[in-house]
């Protein structure tokens, strides 16, 4: 039996995805964009729209392209051991390492801090957070119910505040378009880009695919056609939400220079607009679009995470899982925002390149009969570029010199690496390996790759 999903089933899958993939980082970031690229708007905007809901789509679409089961299935065509290893990290990192304790510190600092001061700070955040993980957990432990609980419920909360505010935004601007400022001037199309980076979805597309899979398959959809099918519908209302809400809020960023200045981030552009717009009223509006859209995420992040350890580590419950996963992040969470995003840039670095070319490998494994030696070798070409690119950032993020053994590495890459200055030096490696492999795959019959 292959049921054929109506558009309704569709749109509540659809807009469920939207809601995973929208956080809170996911409002800051275009705002930020908006603002510093000033008249380059819309071309930072197409950079970033690349990068930002072009990636995630594919992500989401990879999984069902490939059959896998699950990322670990998919990752393990590189090897088992890789499979796991990758695999952990990437959950760890979008689960409780990184993004979910951001979903709870950003939510406190848009939506509460303000009404509380920055002398309350530390105590608001510690109850804010016991809080806001206590509700996730209530809301995760049963996982089969993720759909009606995001796709029908909270999602259109999300949408309908956005809407209100954007629609404000377009019908009355704050003001005119000013000057690019930074790297905007002269390069905005991949400083946006690069920029689609920092919502860490096309790192989450590979774990929220499964999500969508799964809730397809409890529709009534068997055939691996009438799947890839479905994904790519629902993928697409959820990425045209994502990109009309992402140029809505480049747009507002854009505009809101004359009246509020080039601010340090997104989060104050946000609520300086709904203040703006809506005086008090705005404000909370704008808090309680936060508070969902980070809500709705942390759920997804949540459940994820325990499901897929659950797998890794059966004795262990999915229960189990999900209650040290919460209190794990709500203990990280009070270590503050700007610590989390510090020490999170090196780690998307290093992973972001090695989630792309799988994402892209798993579409292109066809061509090449899935053979193991064009997997382990783009892989390995992959990692020895994203790695030095991680510490970079961690120097970066500390604002230290580099290490004295990366300095050789680094004036070897920039010189040879077409793209390395704009952190896409990993793309001509990629393509050249997967070319050449692929080719001597095909021509030696290369076992395929299990």
């Amino acid at each position: 039996m292959n049921t054929k999903l109506s558009f309704s089933n569709h749109l509540v899958i659809g807009v469920m995805l939207f809601a995973l993939f929208f956080g809170a980082g996911n409002l800051i970031f275009p705002a930020s964009l908006g603002q510093n690229a000033g008249t380059n708007i819309w071309v930072a905007i197409i950079g970033f729209l690349i990068t930002g809901i072009g990636l995630p789509f594919l992500g989401t679409l990879a999984i069902g392209f490939s059959g896998s089961k699950n990322l670990q299935e998919l990752s393990s065509r590189v090897h088992p051991i890789y499979g796991i290893i990758f695999t952990s990290l990437l959950y760890l990192t979008i689960g409780p390492f990184f993004a979910m304790p951001r979903t709870g510190a950003v939510s406190f600092e848009i939506g509460i801090l303000p009404f509380i001061g920055p002398e309350n700070a530390k105590i608001g955040l510690l109850i804010f957070t016991i809080l806001f993980f206590g509700l996730t957990l209530l809301l995760s432990l049963n996982p089969s119910k993720i759909v009606d609980n995001v796709g029908k419920y909270l999602s259109p909360g999300i949408l309908i505040g956005l809407f209100i505010l954007l629609f404000f935004v377009v019908i009355n601007p704050m003001g005119d378009f000013t000057k690019p400022q930074g790297d905007y001037i002269d390069n905005a199309f991949m400083t946006g880009f690069t920029e689609g980076y920092n919502t860490m979805d096309a790192l989450a597309s590979l774990v929220f695919g499964i999500i969508v899979i799964n809730s397809i398959r409890s529709m009534g959809v068997t055939s691996t056609k009438g799947i890839l099918v479905a994904t790519a519908k629902a993928g697409g209302i959820a990425i045209f939400f994502l990109g009309v809400i992402y140029a809505g809020i480049g747009y507002l960023g854009a505009t809101s220079v004359d009246l509020l200045g080039v601010l340090e981030n997104g989060g104050p552009v946000l609520s300086g607009a709904s203040e703006h717009y809506f005086g008090a009223f705005g404000a909370v509006l704008l808090s309680i679009v936060i508070f969902l859209a980070c809500l709705t995420t942390s759920i997804g992040l949540l459940t994820a995470c325990g499901e897929y350890f659950n797998t890794l580590m059966p004795k262990i419950s999915y229960k189990a899982f999900v209650i040290f996963f919460s209190v794990f992040t709500c203990f990280i969470a009070n270590f503050g925002l700007s610590n989390l995003i510090t020490y999170s840039i090196p780690v998307l670095m290093l992973l972001y390149p090695l989630a792309i070319v799988l994402i892209l490998l798993a579409f292109a494994s066809p061509l090449f009969n899935h053979a193991q030696i064009v997997y382990v070798s783009v892989t390995s070409v992959t990692f020895l570029i994203s790695i030095i690119d991680g510490f970079k950032a961690l120097c970066g993020s500390l604002e230290i010199e580099y290490f004295g053994w990366m300095k050789p590495i680094i004036s070897f890459y920039e010189k040879y690496l077409p793209f390395y200055d704009v952190g896409l030096g990993w793309l001509v490696p990629f393509i050249v390996v997967t070319v050449v492999t692929g080719l001597i795959a095909r021509m030696k019959n290369t076992k395929v790759a299990e």
